[in-house]
């Protein structure tokens, strides 16, 4: 599942040359000293550095900082021995050291840093390397942040960009001082992008995706960073991802809590595997004769369910917030538009502004669980239903992120056989997780395999949600160090389930006690909020400021806020701990927040 879209797909490919006194040695004294005593880590000159030379990382002990820091020069072609990562590799290599001038102004203005580029070697030597970046800062503020990625991962995600729903207000983390890394998680995606699950066929390369890469490019980052820096390690570090980044920021807590001092994991994909499977239990559903929505139905659903819900929540605004009373209220079966049944007569397909019966069963059939009837290797017995009535599915609209809202969604065209590349995001990705993943044959018809019933696949699935749901609840370890986490889920979102988020959140309560939980753990849901971006509200929160006062500075996360960017661009609504959502108070401007009240039905 795609990440925050601002973040960006892939790498920053910009290039420049060393700044003249980075490389001449030239470095005025007086500004060494100012530097210094603001607490700026800065490279040092390369005359200072004759004897850090000899120390270029090819020793064979646990990383130790060089006496002195290198240049950013000094890093390219580096080698990084396996001793050093804490997983099973052949050691990584530096592949360019590049720094990159400042640029911009404002809170979109880049600082001055070393891009370093490089990859890590398998075990298996038939199994794709990771490639990573990681960005280094000439004014570092000693901390880091680690990027995850989007869907089936594949680019590096950009060095340079900000954390999911990130703050338009605020400087991105680099531009924070922030070191910034990430990688592709073990493979290099093809024309199917963030969709491409062809690497599934190698062990090593499905499990780095599913979790090991993360260690590995946090490892070898680290390495580097006590190279270029001189420190032991990073004073405090964080990770940030959406959706499959989600599931990567959760999963580095659950296996690495020791590595990590806090997490922004946004819609979180955690359930992994088992999601897959209601991915194709839907797929199957919309690949039915005459059981796939147009763009224009799809908006007479919108338009029906706004009308149904939107005041559900005390004021009609365009913004449906009481979801759980929309789910309970809202029936397309029966349901009106603009006065006429939204059901075609007699259940035919005889118009562009009503749904046959055939889609409101295929709909019907995403808004509820799917539950297996054979033991899951993870534990997992089911995956609950989207939040469908008043998601938006792709509809017909000209706002500039439409297309992307569509593509994340129910795309353009039905599912069938073989898989169209414009196709629902997820029957593609269920389409790949079967023929690469599951049956390692990339001719076999996803769409005869029944997930709840998968018959000669149900033992390799069966491992698979092992090594793919990241479910684990008891955090104690990541808890006692200190370690702090921040969820949030858009209410609307279409393709990773906001009821899964929250069952997870459940679980962490039952498991930890709804007390402890509270002492590390916020769950917020933004109403209208899609998955990683929407033109009804588009979220802007930021959260890295919170999740730094609160671990840096033990301040309790105080109320917060999120504003929208895109459908009333400017407009605030409160950030409500689930199980609230903002309730109108009466009286006030709707677009402002202090005119709601987090409030539970």
């Amino acid at each position: 599942m795609p990440q925050q879209a601002a973040s960006g797909a892939s790498g920053d490919n910009r290039r420049h040359s060393e700044a003249n006194y980075m490389e001449e040695g030239d470095m005025p004294e007086a500004l060494g000293r100012s530097l210094a005593h603001r607490g700026v880590i800065v490279a040092a000159p390369l005359a200072a550095l004759a004897l850090a030379a000899c120390h270029g990382g090819d020793d064979d002990g646990p990383p130790s900082p060089s006496p002195t820091p290198l240049t950013c020069a000094q890093l390219a072609g580096m080698a990084v021995p396996a001793s050093a990562i804490g997983l099973q590799t052949t050691g990584a290599t530096v592949t360019a050291a590049t720094t990159v001038a400042a640029s911009g102004t404002g809170v979109t203005a880049t600082p001055e840093y070393c891009q370093v580029d490089g990859t890590i070697a398998p075990v298996d030597q038939t199994a794709p390397k990771i490639t990573f970046r990681v960005a280094m800062p000439t004014q570092w503020n000693s901390k880091v942040v680690m990027f995850g990625g989007g869907g089936y991962d594949g680019t590096v995600p950009s060095v340079t960009g900000n954390v999911p729903a990130g703050p338009t207000t605020q400087p991105a983390p680099l531009a924070r001082g922030y070191a910034v890394f990430s990688s592709d998680s073990g493979h290099k995606a093809g024309a199917l992008g963030s969709r491409d699950g062809s690497f599934g066929t190698n062990d090593e390369a499905v499990a780095n995706f599913s979790g090991d890469a993360l260690k590995k490019t946090r490892d070898t980052a680290v390495y580097l960073l006590s190279k270029r820096y001189a420190v032991d390690k990073p004073k405090r570090a964080y990770f940030a991802g959406g959706s499959s980044g989600g599931r990567e920021a959760l999963a580095v807590v659950q296996r690495w809590p020791q590595d990590w001092d806090g997490i922004i994991a946004l819609y979180p994909a955690w359930n992994a595997a088992t999601l897959d499977l209601q991915f194709g239990r839907i797929t199957r559903a919309l690949a039915q004769p005459g059981a796939y929505p147009s763009q224009l139905k799809r908006k007479a659903l919108l338009d029906s369910a706004t009308a149904t819900c939107d005041a559900l929540d005390g004021v009609a605004d365009g913004l449906i917030s009481n979801i759980p009373a929309c789910n309970a209220t809202f029936d397309p079966s029966t349901a009106l538009l603009n006065g006429a049944p939204l059901r075609c007569p007699g259940g035919a397909d005889t118009g562009l502004s009503c749904l046959s019966d055939a889609q409101i069963n295929a709909l019907k059939v995403y808004a509820t669980p799917i539950t297996f009837a054979y033991p899951l290797a993870s534990g997992e017995t089911q995956y609950p239903g989207f939040n469908v009535w008043g998601a938006d599915l792709g509809v017909v609209n000209t706002a500039p992120a439409q297309a992307t809202v569509t593509a994340l969604a129910l795309n353009l065209l039905q599912p069938t056989n073989p898989m169209p590349a414009t196709a629902p995001y997820f029957s593609v990705f269920w389409d790949q997780w079967i023929r690469y993943f599951v049956a390692r044959d990339p001719n076999v018809n996803s769409l005869n395999v029944d997930p709840q019933n998968p018959g000669a696949y149900q033992a390799r699935i069966s491992a698979l949600t092992a090594e793919q749901d990241v479910n684990k609840t008891d955090l104690s370890a990541f808890n006692k160090k200190g370690g702090k986490i921040l969820m949030a889920h858009g209410m609307s979102d279409a393709l990773v389930s906001t009821q899964s988020t929250e069952q997870y959140y459940v679980r962490l309560q039952q498991t930890m006690g709804a007390s402890t939980v509270a002492n590390f753990v916020r769950y917020y849901e933004i109403p209208g909020y899609g998955h990683s971006i929407s033109t009804i509200f588009n979220a802007s929160w930021d959260s890295l400021t919170t999740l730094e006062n609160w671990v840096e500075r033990g301040t309790t996360p105080p109320a917060q806020t999120v504003a929208d960017t895109a459908g009333v661009p400017g407009r605030t609504r409160p950030l409500c701990e689930y199980p609230t959502f903002p309730r109108y108070n009466g009286s006030g401007n709707v677009n402002v927040a202090s005119s709601f009240t987090c409030a539970s039905q």
